[in-house]
C-alpha cells in the first residue's frame, strides 16, 4: 500500500494522431499505447477505481495540450496517479519504469514485480534528470504534472531481437494486467482477476449446497473455491455464481519447445493448446506461460 492516499488514476496513451511514436515489426507505438490504456481503464472500472484517459481515439495532442488536459481532469493534487503508457526503441529488451524526482520508488517496485511475474524482464526503474537543470525531471509528462504522482511506463522494445516483439503483439493484455494489479495493490484496493482469464467454469449454487459438497463434486478444495471467488467465509447463497477451478496445468515454454512437442508431453493436441490460450499462430517464445488442457 502507498504512503499516501491515491484516489484517482489518469491513463495517458502516449503519442497519437500525427505523432505515431516509434514503430517496427508491424507495431505502431501510438496504437498499442491506446490498446494498453483502454484495457487498464476497463479493468480499473471493474475494480471500482476512478480513472480517465487523456485520449480515447487516434488524437493528436501537443505536450502543452496533454499537460493542460491532465490538470483539468482531477487537478494538481497529490492524490492523483498519472501513468503515461509507452513502448521503447533502440534494440534493447525489457520494460523500463521512470518515476518523478518528487516521488519514491515504491510504486515502480510494485510494477517491476508484477511485470516480471507475467514473464517480462525489467531493465530498470529509475529517475531521469533534465541535463540543463538536474533539479527537474527529464520527461515533460512527469516534470510538468506536479503534484501528481507521475510515471512513464515503457512496456518493451518494438525493435527487440529477443522476446519483446511477441510479448507486445500477443501478450500486451498480460502486461497491462500487471499494471492493473500494481495500481490496486498500491491503492490498497482488493484485486480480482479478470473473468476472461480465470481458469475454470461456473456453478450456480443450489438448495442444500455447501462449499464442501461443491468442492467434492468438482474434485477441488474449499480453500481453492474461497480463493478464486474471493470469499472471506464459507457462507454461500442459493443462486450465487461460483467459479470452479479446473485442473488445467500452467507450463512455462523452455528452449527448444514447440507446440507439437508440448502437446505430446502432456497428451493433448496443438489445436487444444492454441484454443485454450487464444493463440493467433503456432509461434511461441521462451518464458511464455501456456495453459495446458
Amino acid at each position: 500500500m502507498s504512503d499516501r492516499i491515491i484516489k484517482k488514476v489518469i491513463l495517458d496513451p502516449g503519442h497519437g494522431g500525427a505523432d505515431p511514436g516509434t514503430s517496427a515489426n508491424g507495431i505502431v507505438e501510438k496504437d498499442y499505447n491506446l490498446k494498453i490504456s483502454k484495457y487498464i481503464s476497463k479493468r480499473l472500472d471493474e475494480l471500482g477505481i476512478p480513472n480517465t484517459l487523456t485520449r480515447t481515439t487516434d488524437e493528436t495532442l501537443s505536450p502543452s495540450d496533454r499537460v493542460k488536459k491532465i490538470k483539468s481532469i482531477y487537478g494538481t493534487g497529490n492524490d492523483v496517479l498519472l501513468i503515461s503508457n509507452h513502448l521503447n526503441s533502440g534494440g534493447g529488451d525489457g520494460a523500463e519504469i521512470i518515476y518523478g524526482l518528487r516521488n519514491t520508488d515504491t510504486f515502480s517496485k510494485l510494477i517491476a514485480k508484477n511485470i516480471e511475474n507475467e514473464g517480462q524482464n525489467v531493465r530498470k526503474y529509475y529517475q531521469r534528470r533534465l541535463p540543463s537543470n538536474p533539479s527537474k525531471d527529464y520527461y515533460f509528462i512527469i516534470r510538468d504534472t506536479a503534484n501528481n504522482e507521475s510515471i512513464l511506463m515503457e512496456y518493451g522494445f518494438v525493435d527487440s531481437t529477443k522476446d519483446d516483439v511477441n510479448q507486445i503483439k500477443n501478450d500486451y493484455e498480460k502486461l497491462a494486467e500487471a499494471m492493473v494489479k500494481s495500481i490496486a495493490e498500491y491503492m490498497g484496493v482488493s484485486y480480482k482477476e479478470p473473468l476472461s482469464s480465470i481458469n475454470g467454469d461456473y456453478y450456480i449454487v443450489q438448495k442444500g449446497d455447501t462449499l464442501w459438497s461443491i468442492a467434492n463434486k468438482y474434485k477441488t478444495t474449499v480453500n481453492k473455491l474461497k480463493s478464486i471467488n474471493n470469499l472471506s467465509s464459507n457462507l454461500i447463497v442459493i443462486g450465487q455464481k461460483l467459479i470452479i477451478p479446473s485442473n488445467t496445468i500452467e507450463y512455462i515454454v523452455q528452449k527448444g519447445d514447440t507446440l507439437y512437442s508440448i502437446s505430446r508431453k502432456f497428451n493433448t493436441t496443438v489445436t487444444d493448446i492454441i484454443n485454450k490460450n487464444n493463440l493467433k499462430s503456432t509461434t511461441i517464445y521462451v518464458g511464455q506461460k501456456l495453459l495446458i488442457p
